[in-house]
């Protein structure tokens, strides 16, 4: 029974490992190149951006160094407001040149140019870098589109390439209020080649650096606290009652939790590098549930160190300290997952696979509850009948289960 039920445990582990890391690529049918615009403007070349419903259409005027843009966000709500940027000093938002439009209480449309200096911004209107004319913007059908043409000859780098940011957010009145600082509006970023016409996220064709990086983390960390950390409570509760299993069952815990703890320090160092990258993005919750964890497992590392003998007077208190700070690990552990899940706000397919593991781990685990008090149960039975038996019957019972 023991063998049966530790490769169903590894079985588990080996699947979940799967499900996490894998639905890692994403793909993206282009669609700008159909669309036609109301005002019968004819653009060379257009990209579908790969967040925030939004498309770019452009042509560069190599002879002047001129790029002319539309850009445009559909599926936009009433009282919200769009944003498009070249960034000539770096990928992110700080430095970028926007161009900010919203749409009016009275019908129209406000379209005006912004320097981004902080991530404090309240997006003020204010001369660019570079110069800008022909700005204008309509908003129709939920669909905000930004016509402008750029004088970037002086802002071109690496053979025609710029830096591009582009978000959407709420208002306050005529006040433009803070875009959401999870999910797709921190992947909002691109570099675009306006000589090739070649876009890509911003730090190469596979995704910018920081995205990458925050995969990194929510990986590691779903990994470590949020998969193994269960699945080794789980050995360690329900494989010690299989006295075959002893002392494997011990010495697979360990390594279990061992292991765990390795990964989700690296993915807590990722996360505290990825907050030093992003000092205007701070997520308050996740990040002080994310150095609990790390505190509470470094101490339940160091007190495998302190653990007394099974028949010492103090082990019944190092067992209830052990088990408190287990459980309270996988209790949090499994809830940062979740709150990483919203911060990255991934495709659905991630959360459903976490979601479907966790209920399969706790379906496992009341199975095996229910199993282990069975054995449990009918073990002291036995115990009590061979203690009360006669000397002689107790011999007999003892050959007979021997």
């Amino acid at each position: 029974m023991s063998i049966s039920m530790m490769k169903f445990l590894n079985q588990t582990l080996c699947l979940s490992l799967v499900l996490c890391i894998s639905m890692t690529t994403m793909s993206f049918a282009q669609t700008c190149s159909k669309y036609k615009f109301s005002s019968n403007n004819v653009f060379a070349s257009c990209n579908d951006l790969p967040f925030l419903d939004s498309f770019l259409h452009y042509t560069y005027d190599s002879s002047t160094g001129t790029l002319h843009i539309a850009y445009r966000h559909t599926k936009l709500t009433s009282g919200k407001w769009v944003a498009w940027a070249v960034n000539p000093t770096s990928t992110g938002m700080v430095g970028a040149q926007a161009i900010v439009a919203y749409p009016q209480s009275d019908g129209t449309v406000r379209v005006y140019t912004s320097p981004i200096r902080s991530y404090q911004t309240s997006l003020q209107e204010g001369d660019l870098s570079f110069n800008v004319s022909g700005l204008s913007a309509t908003y129709e059908n939920n669909e905000m589109v930004i016509l402008a043409s750029l004088s970037l000859a002086q802002d071109l780098g690496n053979g025609g390439t710029i830096n591009t940011v582009w978000q959407d957010g709420s208002m306050s009145g005529n006040s433009p209020l803070p875009h959401p600082t999870s999910g797709n509006n921190v992947r909002s970023v691109s570099t675009l080649n306006v000589v090739s016409g070649v876009s890509a996220a911003a730090g190469g064709a596979g995704g910018s650096s920081k995205l990458r990086k925050r995969n990194i983390h929510g990986i590691l960390n779903g990994v470590s606290w949020g998969i193994m950390m269960p699945v080794g409570a789980i050995i360690a509760r329900y494989l010690r009652v299989a006295k075959s299993a002893n002392p494997a069952w011990f010495y697979i815990h360990v390594f279990c939790q061992a292991s765990a703890y390795i990964i989700g320090v690296a993915g807590w160092a990722t996360g505290l590098k990825l907050g030093g990258d992003s000092p205007g993005i701070q997520y308050s919750t996740h990040r002080s549930i994310g150095i609990a964890l790390f505190s509470l497992a470094t101490v339940q590392v160091f007190a495998m160190f302190l653990r007394p003998k099974p028949e010492h007077k103090h082990r019944l208190y190092w067992n209830i300290y052990h088990h408190s700070i287990g459980y309270t690990l996988i209790i949090l552990g499994v809830v940062n997952v979740f709150k990483g899940l919203d911060i990255l706000s991934p495709k659905k397919q991630w959360k459903n696979a976490y979601t479907g593991i966790i209920v399969a781990l706790a379906i496992v685990a009341a199975l095996l509850e229910a199993f282990t008090w069975y054995v449990v149960i009918k073990r002291r039975k036995l115990e009590e009948s061979a203690k009360s038996a006669p000397h002689g019957a107790s011999n007999g019972s003892r050959s007979q289960y021997a």
